[in-house]
């Protein structure tokens, strides 16, 4: 086995993974009694992370519905179009007798929208319901959930089957369009998240999002105004991109050094839910590319290109506070962080973007744990995750590419064997599987 990234995990995975790095976090006395985190359920700025992101899902549906029917109607537009001028052709070279009407041809019939749908390929997920019970739990069991979905079937008391394939990458519209834009824009500019901007600009692009429009962030957009905007949504989430409950256990952090320190960074983050984690991931990476540039350097015309002057640690003092929150925004004493823990933050999150490459990943170890442990509880599955991880092609993508899609699937659950050297590789894959396990 290779490390795989975080995000590459199914959601069954990876709820084990969170059930297994909290009992070695609680092994080494870094977390009490702490039921793990979940994703809240309730148009961008002062809700949980999560309604963003469905907010944003109903935007591209939306979107996606618009663009349909606008593409359907100009099918329609141009079928009558086609049939007039059949129809004034054929009447202008046909004879009518005096007195004769030319026949009128029976204009062509428009698709219905069934026949629309099944034309563009596509199936919507209402329509699960109309099929067999078989095929109907099958697609069930492999979509992909969303965190608003979650909070209501367990609030019911129902027991939600887990998805066998990975979560669907979940970063919200503006903090992505705010990273890239400041990545293609800013990177240069001196002084970046420091230098002041238009609270008048800043607040007609806060209220724009939260209206729902599909905002685009483009040259004429100051990097300053920009980077404001990031910041205040970071500042503004009623539950931070690391949940409150782990705020102690990650500043306990601080006082470890080396391996151990990233040991335990790992496994808090591991803990953390699909759509905090990604979001975290985006920002860090994020972070990590304005500080290469924080240095100035020279063309090799000889010009001069200016550093941004933001280290890590200038930047891990600015979004620290943010990403790190004891109390809700707007509670007393929520800006009042005493030197000590303001330290602490400070350097946890250095770590972070440091090491935000390593961090995300699943060692080999950890991915033996976690079959182990379904092994115990779905041992029916065990060979379609190994197959699905044994068969899939290292990726030439660009990171960001690779983690804006999910990564490919197997066609199907069940498959048979097809050579030699697959089943080497999956009984040495699984002869592990016969230890005791121990978590």
């Amino acid at each position: 086995m290779q490390p795989v990234p975080l995000h590459s995990l199914s959601e069954l995975e990876r709820a084990s993974l969170q059930e297994i790095a909290l009992y070695q976090l609680q092994e080494k006395l870094l977390l009490g009694d702490l039921s793990l985190a979940k994703d809240c359920s309730p148009q961008t700025f002062g809700i949980p992370l999560s309604q963003v992101i469905a907010n944003d899902r109903a935007h591209r549906q939306l979107q996606e519905a618009v663009r349909s029917s606008r593409r359907l109607c100009l099918e329609v537009e141009a079928t009558v179009r086609t049939f007039q001028a059949q129809r004034l052709q054929r009447m202008g070279r046909s004879l009518v007798p005096c007195g004769a009407l030319p026949e009128e041809p029976l204009p062509p019939a428009l698709p219905s929208t069934e026949s629309w749908r099944q034309r563009r390929g596509a199936m919507s997920v209402d329509s699960i319901t109309d099929l067999s019970d078989n095929t109907s739990k099958l697609l069930e069991a492999l979509q992909l959930s969303h965190p608003h979905e979650l909070g209501p079937q367990r609030s019911l008391g129902k027991k939600k089957m887990l998805s066998l394939n990975p979560i669907s990458w979940q970063v919200p519209r503006i903090v992505d369009r705010c990273c890239k834009h400041t990545e293609m824009h800013g990177l240069h500019t001196v002084g970046i998240f420091r230098v002041g901007s238009s609270k008048k600009r800043v607040q007609q692009l806060r209220e724009e999002f939260d209206r729902g429009l599909d905002v685009f962030l483009d040259e004429h957009h100051s990097v300053h105004d920009v980077a404001a905007l990031l910041k205040e949504f970071l500042r503004d989430m009623p539950d931070p991109l690391i949940p409150r409950e782990l705020y102690s256990a990650f500043l306990s952090t601080a006082s470890m050094a080396g391996t151990a320190q990233l040991g335990a960074l790992q496994l808090l983050l591991f803990l953390l839910p699909p759509c905090h984690s990604d979001t975290l991931r985006r920002l860090l990476r994020f972070l990590a590319r304005v500080a290469r540039h924080a240095q100035g350097s020279r063309r090799p015309d000889g010009r001069e290109i200016p550093g941004n002057k933001m280290t890590v640690s200038n930047l891990a003092t600015i979004f620290g506070p943010n990403v790190l929150q004891k109390e809700r925004p707007g509670e007393k004493d929520a800006a009042a962080v005493n030197y000590e823990d303001s330290a602490a933050i400070i350097l946890v999150l250095q770590r972070l973007i440091e090491h935000h490459q390593t961090l995300f990943m699943v060692s080999p170890e950890m991915q033996q744990h976690i079959l182990r442990r379904l092994f115990q509880t779905d041992p029916d599955i065990i060979e379609y995750l190994l197959r699905r991880r044994l068969r899939a092609a290292p990726s030439t993508e660009s990171e960001d590419s690779r983690e804006e899609h999910a990564p490919s699937l197997l066609p199907g659950w069940t498959c048979t064997l097809e050579n030699s050297s697959l089943s080497s590789e999956l009984y040495s894959s699984t002869s592990f599987l016969n230890l005791d396990v121990g978590i």
